[in-house]
């Protein structure tokens, strides 16, 4: 399985943001559309990532406040970034490895979508249980031995009489 297949049952909904956007008002897209990451763009160029861990980070440092923040002083500047062709297996050890919940994809520099580690997970759960439904089918309709085995020769000896 690869990240296309994740996007394509996802769908291709994308939230961005601009760097110089008012961190609060980001919060409140982030909040009000359910989502856990925002990409951030300067034109048609990936310059960043907010995710709550920064906002959580920003909040901490700045007491409980937003006010003249905005999102470019807090954001991620280097994500992670994966490609439409990249395999799921290599898309759960990069998320592991670098602690990241979120992964920008992109394919020949244009922004494709965004996975997330729930995503990944959904969609390897949704794999096994297809292969366990398969499997479980493949079982059920074993065909059954209906020829008996060869007959054995015997270890007799007839003699004639």
């Amino acid at each position: 399985m690869k990240v296309r297949d994740i996007l394509r049952v996802k769908g291709s909904t994308l939230f961005t943001g601009a760097p110089d956007t008012a961190l609060q008002t980001a919060v409140l897209v982030m909040s009000e559309h359910d989502i856990g990451s925002l990409v951030v763009m300067e034109y048609d160029k990936l310059v960043g990532i907010l995710t709550f861990r920064e906002v959580i980070s920003a909040l901490a440092k700045h007491h409980g406040k937003l006010e003249g923040l905005n999102v470019s002083s807090v954001m991620n500047q280097k994500p992670l970034t994966c490609s439409m062709e990249t395999e799921i297996d290599e898309v759960r050890r990069m998320m592991l490895v670098d602690h990241a919940r979120y992964l920008p994809v992109v394919d020949q520099k244009m922004l494709m979508g965004v996975i997330s580690f729930y995503d990944v997970a959904k969609s390897v759960v949704e794999a096994q249980d297809f292969e366990n439904t398969m499997l479980k089918a493949y079982i059920r309709d074993w065909p059954e031995d209906t020829e008996k085995a060869p007959s054995q020769p015997s270890d007799s000896i007839f003699l004639d009489q």
